[in-house]
């Protein structure tokens, strides 16, 4: 398991405006204690911060088990940024629509998708995604 290196004053990778210690950072340390994100925004911004910073394990733990790879191995991919489009609950299921920013092999991309999330015993778990019909 990658253990995070990233300080807690320092910018949080989703781009929220806030530090990795008051944003992303307490559900990656909290996980293992059975703290979780709150909403699918804040499961989401989690989760797009795990792949920014490796953490193979959270991504794993937070996806949800019909839908979950067995292993996950993560490219050398670096990601530069997060835009959240919009983000919504209706009682155990949320959506949110989400547009990253990354560089690999020298070349600059864009992953645009629209997540499904469900809450299942307190427990946000990222469903799937799918790339908008209008890229």
């Amino acid at each position: 398991m990658k253990k995070n290196t990233l300080a807690a004053n320092a910018a949080c990778p989703c781009d929220s405006g806030q530090t990795y210690g008051g944003c992303c950072g307490p559900w990656h340390a909290g996980l293992a204690l059975g703290v979780h994100a709150p909403t699918p925004e804040a499961l989401m911004r989690s989760r797009y911060s795990a792949y920014a910073l490796g953490l193979i394990d959270y991504l794993l733990a937070t996806w949800h088990p019909s839908s979950a790879p067995g292993e996950l191995e993560l490219p050398p991919v670096k990601w530069l940024g997060l835009e959240v489009r919009h983000a919504q609950t209706t009682g155990d299921a949320g959506v949110v629509e989400f547009v990253a920013r990354y560089r690999e092999n020298g070349r600059g991309g864009r992953m645009h998708e629209i997540s499904r999330f469900v809450c299942e015993e307190g427990c946000w778990l990222y469903i799937d995604g799918q790339m908008p019909e209008s890229q």
